[in-house]
Parts: structure tokens; C-alpha cells; sequence
């Protein structure tokens, strides 16, 4: 808790987000840039764990949504984060589905596609793996645990907000999110992390 204002950092950030949401709706753009540099890495981790390698390209759609839709939101900072994660989510599995409809590229064709871009340094590449390794654990997990962690640790949503994001109650998010994290502990404690 933060002695100056009497509220803890998370309810501070989520305060700061809705009131850089309110002026974003009424054209700043310098409030919209914010909201997304608030919402961007979470909701971008969280697309990673469901989309895997797609997840930019589904987050670009998933934000050329919310910035078009923006002036319909009606909500606070947490609100915003569960209605962006809302969004992303069907983003999400509308990409999983085209996916699993169209023919897979040549061998060929995916290598040319995955070349390395030329400003890449050994710290992003550390980065990257470390954040890849946590994102494939993740999704070691079944599906319901492997998005409940996601939208609480990574998005970092509260349990009623993540319930709606998911269609689900609160109690069997918090339930799949504590089992997940369980599960992975273990899973760390077993590969002697």
C-alpha cells in the first residue's frame, strides 16, 4: 500500500489506465498511447500462450478492434484490461480456427518466412527464450489452467474480471489458476529450477 495515497500499486495503475482511457475516448491521442503501453505486454503474453508465435498479428487485429471500438467501452482501468482481454480472446480463437482450416506452408516456405530480422541482439534472444520457456509451461498446462494463469499473472486481470473474459465464475478461475500455478511449482521443482 502506498502511504501517500492510501492505495496499493495495482489499484494506483488501474486508476491511472481509466483516466488515460476517458481522455483516449475523447481523442488524446497521448492518453490512447498509454493505455496501450499499459495493456500491450500483458495482453500480448497472454496471446502468446493461446496463439503461440501468431500472437502479434492476432494482438495488431485484436487492437485495431479496441482502438475502433474505444468509444463504446464504458468501465474503470481493470475494466479496460478485461475488455481488451475480451477482445483478444476472440481474436484468438477466430485465428485458431482459420488456422486449423487453411493447408500448412512447405517446409521451405516456413523457413523463408521464419528468417531472423537483422537487429537481432543476444539479449533479446535471452529474453525471448526465457519468456518462450515460461509461455510453453504455461501451456504444458490444460487449456482452462494454461488461460486462467495467463489472464491473472500476465494480463494481471482480478478473478471476476478474468471469469467474464473466460464465461466462467470467478471461483472456478481462481480454482483453475491455483491448480495451474500448483502444477507449475512442481514442474520446477522437478526440473531443478
Amino acid at each position: 500500500m502506498d502511504e501517500g495515497t492510501g492505495r496499493t500499486p495495482t489499484t494506483a495503475r488501474d486508476s491511472a489506465l481509466g483516466s488515460a482511457v476517458a481522455r483516449a475516448q475523447e481523442g488524446d491521442e497521448e492518453a490512447f498511447a498509454y493505455a496501450y503501453r499499459a495493456v500491450y505486454p500483458g495482453l500480448l503474453g497472454y496471446l502468446r500462450g493461446i496463439v503461440g508465435e501468431d500472437a502479434e498479428d492476432v494482438a495488431s487485429e485484436a487492437w485495431l478492434e479496441i482502438a475502433r471500438d474505444l468509444g463504446r467501452f464504458r468501465g474503470d482501468g481493470i475494466g479496460f484490461r478485461g475488455w481488451t482481454a475480451t477482445i483478444a480472446r476472440h481474436r484468438a480463437l477466430d485465428h485458431l480456427r482459420r488456422v486449423r482450416s487453411r493447408p500448412r506452408p512447405a517446409l521451405l516456405e516456413q523457413d523463408v518466412l521464419e528468417l531472423p530480422a537483422a537487429a537481432d541482439t543476444a539479449g533479446d534472444a535471452l529474453e525471448a527464450l526465457s519468456t518462450e520457456q515460461a509461455l510453453a509451461l504455461v501451456m504444458g498446462l490444460p487449456r482452462e489452467q494454461a488461460e486462467a494463469v495467463l489472464l491473472r499473472v500476465v494480463v494481471g486481470l482480478d478473478g471476476p474480471t478474468a471469469a467474464r473474459v473466460l464465461g466462467k465464475r470467478p471461483g472456478a478461475v481462481r480454482s483453475a489458476a491455483h491448480r495451474g500455478l500448483k502444477r507449475l511449482a512442481r514442474e520446477l521443482r522437478g526440473t531443478g529450477r
